[in-house]
């Protein structure tokens, strides 16, 4: 069952390539305008987490996001989901939006749950630089 709910999300972080777009919206630097909030501060996560970065969200979005993934350097280099397994099995779509960020690839992988999304999710990610993984991962 997970392999096909993979498969889908992934075919949609690629799909979502398409519809590239250059950076007006203020979302290209940290931090990230309101109605985003550091998740740091909102959760007892730590301010970086490699593979992710200094992560941003709209509280009204949680749990499935979109969250705001930046480097050390302020850039934005990803957009992540955290798509809820139980409501991918109940049949509900998610609407990856990816503003006007230019998507060069994407990573889908499982999670068991941690603070803010304790239930077990996809995480999908949508990096925005072809070396976007390299500037999260440490």
């Amino acid at each position: 069952m997970f392999k096909p709910i993979a498969m889908s999300i992934s075919l949609l972080g690629l799909a979502a390539c398409a519809t590239a777009a250059e950076n007006h919206d203020g979302l290209g630097s940290a931090p990230a305008p309101e109605p985003f909030v550091k998740v740091s501060d909102a959760l007892p996560l730590p301010d970086f987490i490699p593979g992710l970065g200094d992560l941003y969200v709209n509280p009204e979005s949680l749990p499935g996001g979109p969250f705001l993934g930046y480097d050390r350097d302020g850039e934005l280099a990803a957009t992540i989901y955290m798509t809820p397994l139980a409501a991918l099995e109940d049949g509900t779509s998610y609407d990856l939006d990816i503003a006007n960020h230019t998507v060069t690839s994407t990573n889908v992988h499982y999670n068991a749950g941690h603070p803010g999304v304790d239930e077990p999710h996809v995480h999908v990610v949508l990096y925005h630089g072809s070396d976007a993984a390299e500037r999260l991962a440490e």
